[in-house]
């Protein structure tokens, strides 16, 4: 495993091999705090060289370009891992979903896309896939205009994988645009089905040069060692980070080096 591990790293346990196997991690942020920087860190521990797990990543934000250019700089190149058969990366961005009884449809026939993706990926030894979306909220808008029965169809559909197949299921959701409105059942019942919930907010003492936010990881249950025992985490970690061009910098509050 990659020696380069920061806190967010230990914190989901990447000091140790595929730490998210049939777990559910939900990312939250705000319009002041985007948590898309956590996402491409999961990606690129995922595709690390000294696995072979994969990653299923379905894109309803950006187009593949924008992902790839930004991994680059962390030094993943995500068109190798293309041809390397650990990434399939699905672009949702041109997804057209009708009302009625489409929408149903269309939902199931992404999750069996997904289904028979992971079939054909899980025929390396001890590979450890991992089903991504970025974001849920987009997914809501494409999928169902605004009626979230069916992205709730979708993520009981995809949570069976971590169960059946043992996945990963990570997700992206923008906590503060239900702010106005009740939260939708899907984002409620992500919540309770998550493992990990890592949320992305600004600074409780408002802005500063070299602070970009502060990230909160719970965690609610064990994570495996490699003796095979569970190991206890801290359930709840909180520290901050700095996004500089090539990576993020994280450290505990006070401990920033400008």
């Amino acid at each position: 495993m990659d020696r380069s591990v920061n806190l967010l790293d230990l914190a989901l346990g990447f000091d140790e091999p595929s730490p998210l196997r049939g777990k559910v991690v939900l990312i939250e942020d705000c319009v002041e705090t985007s948590g898309s920087f956590v996402l491409h860190q999961m990606m690129k521990r995922v595709l690390s060289p000294h696995s072979s797990d994969a990653l299923i990543f379905l894109a309803f934000a950006r187009p593949f370009s924008h992902y790839d250019r930004v991994l680059r700089k962390l030094g993943c190149n995500l068109s190798t891992q293309k041809t390397n058969n650990r990434l399939v990366f699905v672009d949702m961005l041109m997804m057209k979903c009708s009302d009625g009884d489409d929408n149903v449809s269309g939902v199931a026939k992404l999750f069996r896309e997904i289904q028979g993706t992971v079939r054909k990926l899980g025929n390396v030894t001890n590979r450890n896939i991992t089903v991504m979306v970025d974001d849920m909220s987009l997914l809501e808008i494409a999928a169902t205009n605004s009626n979230s029965d069916h992205v709730l169809d979708f993520l009981h559909y995809c949570h069976t994988l971590t169960c059946e197949s043992n996945c990963s299921l990570v997700t992206l959701n923008h906590e503060d645009i239900y702010s106005s409105m009740e939260r939708p059942a899907y984002l409620l019942q992500m919540v309770c089905l998550a493992d990990i919930v890592i949320k992305a907010e600004p600074l409780a003492s408002g802005l500063a040069n070299d602070v970009h936010g502060q990230l909160t990881v719970v965690n609610k249950g064990m994570i495996s060692s490699k003796s095979g025992k569970g190991s206890s985490r801290n359930k709840l970690q909180n520290f901050q980070f700095r996004i500089k061009e090539n990576g993020i910098e994280y450290f505990y509050p006070g401990c920033s080096r400008s």
